[in-house]
C-alpha cells in the first residue's frame, strides 16, 4: 500500500479537518520512530495515518476500530497494518500490542492530542517553541485535554519502552516536521 492509497481512505471516511491533523501527527510520530529504530517508515507512517479513519462512521468505542479492521482488509490493506490499528486499542479489541509498531502506534495516538492541547493554549500556537516542561506542566492538570486518559498513555509509553518525558520530546520533534500541515507553525496567532 502507499501513502496515496492511505490519503485516499482519509479523504473517503474522514472530513473533520481536526481528525485529519491528529491522523498525520501519529503519522508523523510513527515515521520518526520507524527511522530511529531502522524500521519500515512507510509502513509505520501508513499504519499511523490510517489508524482512526473510522472514527466518524463508528464514533464509539464498541465499533472503533473492529468495523474499520474489515473495510481496511477488504481494501486489501496489509494485515500488518490491520493488527496494529486494532492493537492500539487493546481494551476494545482483545488485540495486544506485540510488535515494535503496534507499542509505537498505541504510544504515540493519544500524546498527540495532549501536545496538540498545550501547544495551542501557548500564545505563539506553535510547536517550534513548546517544549517538555510546559507538556510536564499541564500533564499534571487533570482539567486540561480531560479527554486524554493519562494512565493509558503511561501503560502505552512503558509498553513501548521509553522514558515518558523523552517520548514526550521525541513526539514533539516528529510533529515539528509537519507543523505547518498541522496548523502548529505560529500562523494561527498571526491570523488572530
Amino acid at each position: 500500500m502507499t501513502r496515496e492509497e492511505a490519503l485516499a481512505i482519509v479523504h473517503e471516511f474522514v472530513k473533520s479537518e481536526s481528525l485529519r491533523r491528529h491522523m498525520l501527527a501519529v503519522e508523523a510520530c510513527m515515521r520518526f520512530y520507524a527511522e530511529k529504530l531502522g524500521e519500515d517508515v512507510e509502513t509505520w507512517g501508513i499504519t499511523g495515518l490510517l489508524h482512526d479513519f473510522d472514527w466518524e462512521i463508528h464514533p464509539n468505542m464498541d465499533e472503533h476500530p473492529i468495523k474499520g479492521a474489515e473495510i481496511l482488509r477488504a481494501r486489501g490493506v496489509p494485515e500488518d497494518i490491520v493488527r496494529a490499528i486494532l492493537a492500539h486499542a487493546p481494551e476494545r479489541t482483545g488485540v495486544q500490542p506485540q510488535t515494535p509498531m503496534e507499542k509505537a502506534l498505541r504510544a504515540c495516538d493519544e500524546i498527540t492530542g495532549l501536545i496538540t492541547a498545550v501547544a495551542l493554549v501557548r500564545p505563539s500556537k506553535s510547536l517550534y517553541d513548546l517544549k517538555v516542561k510546559s507538556v510536564k506542566k499541564k500533564w499534571k492538570d487533570k482539567s486540561f485535554a480531560a479527554g486524554v486518559n493519562r494512565a493509558e498513555v503511561e501503560e502505552a509509553v512503558a509498553d513501548f519502552g521509553v522514558d515518558l518525558w523523552e517520548h514526550v520530546g521525541n513526539v514533539i520533534e516528529a510533529m515539528r516536521r509537519i507543523a505547518p500541515e498541522l496548523g502548529l507553525d505560529g500562523s494561527l496567532a498571526k491570523s488572530a
